[in-house]
This record gives C-alpha cells, structure tokens and sequence, in this order.
C-alpha cells in the first residue's frame, strides 16, 4: 500500500517524518527510527511495521528495510495527532511581556516547550492555550517561532497572530534576534572571548545527539560567539551570543571546544571532566549535581524588533534558583579550597 492509498478511517495518523542524510549508510529502518526518535521502544517501532504503518518515499515496508540516503521515512501510529492533543490546561507560567501582538515569557527548566512523544500534556503551549484563547495556528505550535530545549531556562516570544508569527520569523531567518544565554561550562576557557564557527548535523552514531561536521557539505551552518563572565578554576560561566539557532548549538558548539556545559548528560556533562580526584572534590560535585538536575543553561535575554512600532526592544530574566545556588557553591570552593 501507497501513503496516498491511506485513509484516516484508519484512526491511524502520522507523528513522524524524517529524511535521511547524504550519505546514510544503509540501516534496517527499525534501527533508524529508533536512533531518531526518543524514548520510542523496539517493539513499539516493530508493532508500526507489522502493521504496514512504516513508509519509506510513500511505500510501507518492513522492519529490516535498509534506509539509504535521502529516503523519506514515516510513521504512523493509533493514537491521535498532536492537534488534536492541544487541550488547554490551567499551568502556572512566567509572562514578563504581553501586548496586543506578543507575549514574553520565561520558561521554567523541565517543562516542554510543545507536544511531542511521550510529552502530551503539561507542555508550554498547553499553558499558553489557557492563558491566551487565541492564538495564531502553526501545526502543533500555535504562536511558536522557535523553542529551547526541555532542561534549559529562559526566554521565550510568542506571536499572537499569524502576521506577527512572520514578522518575528523573518528576524530570526535574518539573524537579526538577540539571544544571549548564561552557561556553566566543564574547564578553565582561557580565551576571553571567541567565536565557534563549525557546521551541526545529526550525530550518524547517536541520533538523538547532534555534532559537529568538519566538512562543509554535512550539516547547517552555525556560530556561537562566547566571552567569559567568570571563572571557578574547574569550570568557567560564560555568555554565549548566537548568530544562528541549530538544534543543540550551544551543547554542541562548546562540547567541541573541549568546554561541555555543567550536567548536559546528552553530551557527557553529567560526569566529572576537570578537577581532582579528592573524594571530597566528588562529593562536592554530586552534590552540585543535585543542585542543579539538568545542564547548565539559561536564555538570559532576548531582543528584536517590535511588529508596530519598528523598535528594537529587548528583555532579561534573572538567573533561576537552582542555576544562582550553583555558582555559589562553585564561588565558595573556588575561594576555599586548596586542591
């Protein structure tokens, strides 16, 4: 069977769509998908197959097909599309900005920005449904125009009409958006400040991770401009500016420079990378660890030019509890320790 024969009679409906990269080497489909798609299980991926709810460039096929590079790989599943999953729930968030064409808010770590697998409810956008009853459709993002990541802090603009939504996209497309994050990084960055200029793609090894690509052909084009706010001998706070916003950029970019950030464990930085190997310097750190649960990062600001008036303007978010609690036990040890 055809994609195009399909019917929704079916209750069936795609969640998934991917489209293999240049120079894939062939791998069974259910092992792509499993390296794309998080928290999805095998037998999940091979109940999808056996029930001809798996196409490649619009065909179904089975769990051992061989993916090769520009296949287009789809999956369907018996449970609802996310339109349909977009129920307004009554969740507490951070609105620092709202006028009659967007909203400012400050996302708590934690919480998902939009639905997605295994995140049905509870997300950013089932918040801002409640909050604000009309919002401009964008598939499952109503008012997004770009989004961080689950464990990362800060500053979001959403878009209260679909004008609006293509003022603000056209900004970020030009690279004309201000956004400035706060993170703590692994190592003593001895540059003051400095540009990461590398192109990011999908990680062939690990799928839910991104890298860097030292040929020009693979991957986008990325930069992320840093200066150093601060050192703790072991690791270093610093301001990250970026000229682009590829997934992961900032976790990657740093990871590549040798300065992953402080309890990322998607790229490694929930171990300890620098320091000592006093049993005292490992409590400390797994008590940080505890501090702050998540890897350490916070969109601080965020600028760009209003819709009406034409004006730049541009907002700051304090650092959160848990992020302000580390650096101060890092102040502390950095003063006190001898080691």
């Amino acid at each position: 069977m055809t994609l195009k024969d399909f019917t929704y009679d079916q209750n069936l409906h795609e969640h998934y769509s991917f489209i293999a990269d240049k120079g894939q080497a062939p791998l069974r489909v259910d092992k792509f998908l499993m390296n794309r798609i998080e928290n999805a299980t095998r037998n999940k991926i091979q109940q999808a197959a056996k029930s001809g709810s798996i196409y490649v460039n619009g065909t179904d096929v089975k769990s051992n097909y061989k993916v090769k590079s520009n296949d287009k790989v789809q999956v369907l599943f018996n449970y609802p599309v996310y339109e349909n999953l977009l129920i307004p729930e009554d969740i507490n968030i951070d609105v620092i900005y709202e006028d009659d064409f967007l909203i400012v808010v400050n996302k708590p770590a934690g919480m998902v920005v939009h639905p997605g697998h295994g995140n049905y409810s509870g997300t950013l956008v089932n918040a801002l449904l409640y909050r604000f009853q009309s919002l401009p459709s964008n598939n499952y993002r109503p008012g997004l125009v770009h989004r961080i990541d689950k464990d990362t802090s800060g500053l979001l603009v959403i878009a209260k009409s679909e004008s609006v939504m293509s003022f603000l996209a056209k900004q970020f497309y030009d690279k004309t958006i201000l956004r400035e994050y706060f993170a703590l990084v692994w190592g003593d960055v001895k540059e003051d400040k400095g540009s990461i200029i590398a192109n990011i793609g999908r990680n062939p090894k690990n799928r839910l991770q991104m890298t860097v690509f030292q040929d020009q052909n693979i991957g986008k084009n990325a930069v992320t401009n840093f200066q150093v706010i601060k050192r703790f001998r072991y690791v270093t706070l610093i301001k990250c500016v970026l000229e682009t916003g590829r997934t992961h950029q900032i976790r990657v970019h740093l990871k590549h420079i040798g300065h992953t950030l402080f309890n990322d464990e998607r790229y490694g930085g929930n171990t300890i990378l620098k320091g000592t190997t006093f049993s005292k310097y490992r409590q400390f750190i797994e008590n940080c660890f505890k501090v702050i649960p998540r890897q350490a990062l916070h969109a601080k600001t965020l600028g760009f030019i209003h819709p009406k008036t034409n004006k730049m303007i541009s907002f700051d978010s304090d650092l959160p509890k848990d992020f302000s609690e580390v650096l101060k036990k890092w102040e502390n040890y950095s003063i006190n320790s001898k080691h």
